[in-house]
């Protein structure tokens, strides 16, 4: 009865995301049985317009019908059609595939357009990120030991509690700056082109999410040399630095809060006479302040705090100063939470550097239709970000392989790919793990998760759980290297390290127990990833088969029989 399907460049062009002033052309052919005396776009931001449609001639059963029309302004658009026949109107929305249907209260068509002048990084597109969870990945010995908590050989055992009952995550394993240096060969091997640490800034935590002082390396990552001298080195293997930016909480335990007493200047919770106390936003001084997600260890930096802001982004400071020393790009933790001002100040402290320095956000959900604190998120409109942290694509991948539904998967990576300008999916960092989830390989190994925290640290998978995972990996990151953006590698998972959720994901690199084909695997897809580059990307899927092609390559899943092959055509 209709043809209309958005993904389908006969009926739309361009296909998905438009910039200001580019031309939109739609061709809505109507079976002739309808009785079509006329067609009508209807198209919505803000406000809501109507257009009539050009009758365009007829092919066959069809009549068709066509427009084009440009956006002036950059913004989340919706539109829809409606046939009028002699019988009244008949409304017409989308399926879960793009196509059109008939029917009342049918979803519509997302249509994002951005700024034109909108440009994201050239280095970053068609590589390879390793995320590096600094404290666990390599160590080389400089007899620098932490300030506060145990230092542990890198075979001991994880603490996911202390005796008290509390989970402090003050357990070291003393993974640095030197460390990473020495493999940097391994990781050239591996195809990568870029390193993502989590936080690298002085923390009294293993994880550093809780930022003491963001102007200095932590003394166990290394010196602020050991860490140009890593950005030098990286370098000459064709490898850039990406870091944490985590600007929406401090650590109550530094210089700025400074619970602690640790730091000689009076931080904000010694005293409302302080020049960090405004950063911070107290019910009952002292004892009780906003933090993030209850965490006391970690007080929020209000949305409103302009002197921290300034600290962060003005000239000569936290963005500026990293920046310079040589970092290629941030990844902004949980970025939902600072507001759209700040987010578009750090954009444009780091462009002041060069137009080449990324961007990332970190957004679980699609990030074109993001929305937090009461506002619509305006990430990909040109003024924010260059890209995001994929998590959809990852939930993609995870389900397909799960429940062996490939019509499923191609849907939802479409959804994200048509919803996202192509300059910014093609920098968003295309995972299938992280520090803040559970092992890919438990996951895609179907174990009941245990109960408790020591449970999930002592489980062993059996030889078959283990082997199912180690299947399905290859599936998943097979699947992860052909789809759009970057292809983004938790440290471990190409030897097939597993775990649980937080603290259990983050054990030591298992450098003495690889699985080496898994890390060949790996390597193969690092190599053939680097000559498609960031060639497009076309998906076809059956009920239990995933064809992705890239370049001269043929990526095809098999998700019911669990295997794959990859054919250079």
């Amino acid at each position: 009865m209709l043809k209309f399907d958005s993904r389908n460049i006969t009926y739309k062009t361009p296909f998905g995301a438009v910039a200001t002033h580019q031309r939109v052309h739609l061709l809505f052919p109507v079976d002739k049985a309808i009785g079509a005396v006329g067609v009508g776009l209807v198209l919505r931001a803000e406000k809501t317009w109507k257009f009539d449609m050009h009758f365009a001639g007829s092919e066959g059963e069809y009549d068709n019908y066509k427009i084009e029309f440009i956006l002036p302004s950059a913004g989340v658009y919706y539109y829809r059609f409606e046939i009028v026949t002699e019988k009244g109107i008949v409304f017409v929305g989308k399926d879960e595939s793009g196509k059109a249907i008939v029917g009342d209260w049918l979803p519509e068509w997302q249509l994002t357009c951005y700024d034109n002048s909108y440009v994201t990084p050239n280095w970053l597109k068609g590589g390879v990120i390793y995320h590096i969870f600094p404290d666990r990945f390599n160590r080389v010995e400089d007899n620098v030991r932490p300030v506060k908590g145990p230092f542990k050989q890198w075979k001991e055992p994880l603490t996911i509690v202390d005796p008290d009952g509390v989970y402090r995550a003050n357990d070291f394993y003393g993974g640095n700056a030197r460390g990473v240096m020495a493999k940097l060969p391994y990781l050239q091997e591996l195809g990568i082109t870029c390193i993502y640490f989590s936080p690298v800034f002085e923390s009294y935590s293993n994880h550093r999410y809780d930022t003491a002082d963001y102007t200095k390396i932590d003394r166990l990552f290394g010196s602020e040399q050991d860490f140009k001298a890593l950005i030098d080195e990286a370098e000459k293997y064709g490898i850039s630095i990406i870091l944490d930016g985590v600007f929406n909480h401090t650590g109550a335990d530094s210089i700025y809060f400074n619970k602690f007493d640790t730091y000689p200047e009076k931080g904000a919770y010694q005293s409302k006479d302080s020049k960090y106390y405004d950063w911070f936003t107290f019910q009952e001084f002292p004892d009780v302040y906003d933090c993030w997600w209850g965490c006391t260890v970690v007080p929020t930096v209000s949305r409103k705090a302009k002197s921290f802001q300034d600290f962060i982004t003005g000239e000569g400071g936290v963005i500026d100063k990293w920046t310079r020393l040589g970092v290629k790009g941030w990844r902004l933790d949980v970025v939902d939470e600072l507001s759209t001002p700040f987010v578009r100040a750090i954009r444009e402290s780091a462009k002041r550097v060069s137009s080449e320095i990324a961007v990332i956000g970190e957004v679980w959900e699609d990030a074109s239709t993001k929305e937090s604190y009461g506002e619509k998120r305006t990430y990909f409109l040109g003024k924010e970000l260059d890209g995001v942290m994929n998590y959809p694509f990852r939930t993609a991948i995870i389900n397909a392989l799960l429940q062996k539904d490939g019509i499923a998967f191609k849907n939802a990576v479409y959804e994200i790919m048509e919803n996202y300008p192509k300059c910014a999916l093609d920098c968003c960092m295309g995972l299938i793990g992280t520090h803040d989830t559970i092992r890919i390989l438990n996951v895609l190994a179907e174990v009941k998760i245990p109960a408790t925290k020591k449970e999930k640290l002592d489980y062993v998978l059996t030889k078959e759980e283990y082997d199912r995972g180690v299947r399905r990996v290859k599936l998943a990151s097979s699947l992860q290297f052909f789809l759009p953006g970057v292809p983004t590698v938790y440290y471990g998972d190409e030897i097939g390290m597993d775990g649980y959720e937080d603290p259990v994901n983050r054990r030591p690199y298992a450098w003495d127990n690889p699985n080496l084909e898994l890390l060949e695997h790996y390597k193969m897809l690092g190599k053939i990833h680097k000559e498609f580059g960031n060639e497009d990307c076309v998906i076809n899927a059956l009920k239990g088969i995933i064809e992705i092609k890239r370049g001269c390559y043929v990526l095809t899943v098999d998700l019911v029989k669990e295997n794959f092959s990859i054919v250079k055509k």
